[in-house]
């Protein structure tokens, strides 16, 4: 039978070595072709290009494996899945996966991610997908411990199919002992945020975005449960943000006359 088709790509860049591992751990299970951005583009969200040109580069990263399929972007996350699927691939592929992201996605924190984002695109264009994520924003982070969990998600994504309309967001704990997987939900929380108001020698004001997380949610089927207790979760999450169950109330507002 034919090795299935798998598309990478991330947000931290085509270079970052989450992207190179998980690269290596897909190219076990199945064909491979990388669009990634050319430089970082995390916390981009799900954001397109459509006031400046796009560029793709045909590159050799892996002086290894001459003849792996890869290609740069000068775009967003999302861009790069776009024109992955318009002008690289000869055919929609099996699977999308994006990342291995250097640090967390979990909880609200999928609202911002790019990594999230790409695997987002591929969603709505049919094609299952996976976010991937450590909970170690260091550049040297060890992906090794998640080898064997991550190629399991993959082979299971490909045999069972993801469910339309579902994404997968994956969330890796900072750990050598990772105890297995758990399918959860996403945490309640959100970032408190404020800026650091500093002035230029020139005099000019500007400002670093700063914060602390504010988790409200003493479950224990989430994700940010699951990664503190060592377990690697799984989150299905839906790019149809209808809020179905306010259907009723908002028809109660007097909106016809």
């Amino acid at each position: 039978m034919a090795r299935p088709l798998i598309l990478v790509t991330n947000d931290d860049g085509i270079t970052a070595p989450g992207i190179r591992h998980l690269i290596s751990f897909a190219k076990e299970i199945g064909d491979v072709v990388v669009v990634a951005p050319d430089s970082p583009q995390s916390g981009m969200g799900h954001a397109i290009t459509i006031d400046s040109t796009l560029h793709i580069e045909k590159l050799t990263i892996d002086k290894n494996a001459p003849d792996q399929s890869e290609y740069s972007c000068s775009g967003t996350p999302a861009d790069c899945v776009k024109i992955a699927l318009q002008e690289i691939l000869d055919r929609k592929p099996d699977l999308c996966i994006s990342g291995i992201n250097h640090g967390s996605n979990a909880s609200i924190n999928v609202i911002y991610s790019g990594t999230m984002s790409a695997a987002i695109e591929a969603g709505i264009e049919g094609i299952p997908a996976i976010g991937f994520s450590l909970c170690d924003f260091s550049w040297d982070a060890d992906f090794h411990p998640a080898k064997t969990h991550i190629q399991q998600i993959i082979k299971e994504a490909l045999h069972h199919g993801i469910p339309k309309g579902v994404v997968l967001n994956v969330n890796i704990p900072k750990t050598q002992n990772i105890k297995g997987i758990k399918v959860a939900r996403q945490a309640k929380g959100n970032w408190k945020e404020k800026f650091d108001k500093r002035t230029s020698p020139m005099g000019k004001d500007y400002y670093w975005l700063t914060g602390v997380f504010d988790l409200q949610d003493k479950g224990e089927d989430t994700d940010l449960w699951a990664i503190e207790h060592d377990y690697i979760a799984v989150v299905p999450t839906q790019f149809d943000l209808t809020a179905h169950h306010a259907i009723q109330q908002i028809n109660s507002w007097e909106l016809h006359a």
